[in-house]
């Protein structure tokens, strides 16, 4: 199995859920008061001859108007065209906005030839709830012009592509585990979206339910530590990827 990191960019957002680029070395936390700062880096997967996207980031584009996570698997060496499934773990937009690219005043499929696989709940809650983090356009467009397939609960959608219902992050969030016999990769999106949230436990207030992820972060720290899981966090400043280890009572990440 081959994993690459598909970095986008650091970002602050606020309570108006807007992502605004954030460049350490140059920008001041303390000119973004009450902000969070962010990574976003979906991942892209080889596995079983299939290429497999993993969220599909905020969909900005880079100067000559080319949605970075283009550059970014051509930089990888495939073809954005050659993306088989882009596997959502939910549609908050900082995970989905790249599911579509807008350019000269349009829209279009960001991968035409893949099938986008969407919790079913997700995609009704996503047009039900009212909340700024989903932007509906992005979906009535995906609506009509893409391949979906939906999806209820766990389960296995091919040989060696597990889901996972977990919810706690938002209600019908779901988490990824990749199999090809010989690696186990971890993709638990917003669920462990940074290596640093296994070294501590809290309540995060921007969880639907914190305590339930809390739970779910230590959970899945134990298992990829039994089981050598390469797990991928998607908002991760430091680490991109890996391996986590348990031992008397700790998790370190390595």
């Amino acid at each position: 199995m081959q994993v690459f990191t598909l970095f986008e960019g650091s970002y602050s957002v606020d309570a108006s859920k807007k992502f605004v680029p954030f460049n350490p070395e140059v920008d001041s936390p303390k000119d973004r008061p009450a902000s969070l700062f962010i990574s976003v880096q979906p991942f892209l997967v080889k596995i079983n001859n299939l290429l497999l996207l993993l969220d599909t980031g905020l969909g900005y584009s880079n100067a000559d108007g080319q949605l970075i996570l283009h550059e970014n698997i051509r930089k990888a060496g495939f073809d954005p065209e050659d993306v088989d499934y882009v596997l959502m773990s939910h549609l908050h937009y900082d995970h989905s906005g790249g599911m579509v690219h807008h350019h000269d005043g349009n829209m279009e499929l960001s991968f035409p030839h893949a099938t986008y696989v969407i919790q079913e709940g997700e995609w009704e809650a996503a047009f039900s709830s009212g909340s700024s983090s989903y932007h509906t356009e992005i979906f009535d467009f995906l609506q009509r012009n893409a391949q979906i397939q939906f999806i209820e609960g766990s389960g296995t959608l091919l040989e060696g592509i597990h889901y996972e219902l977990t919810g706690a992050h938002c209600p019908y969030h779901q988490t990824f585990l990749l199999d090809d016999g010989t690696d186990k990769v971890f993709f638990g999106a917003d669920v462990l979206p940074e290596h640093e949230e296994l070294l501590r436990k809290f309540i995060a207030k921007y969880d639907f339910d914190g305590r339930k992820a809390m739970e779910l972060r230590e959970e899945y720290g134990k298992r990829a530590a039994a089981e050598n899981w390469n797990c991928l966090f998607y908002h991760g400043k430091k680490k991109a990827t890996g391996f986590v280890t348990y031992e008397d009572g700790a998790f370190k990440v390595v």
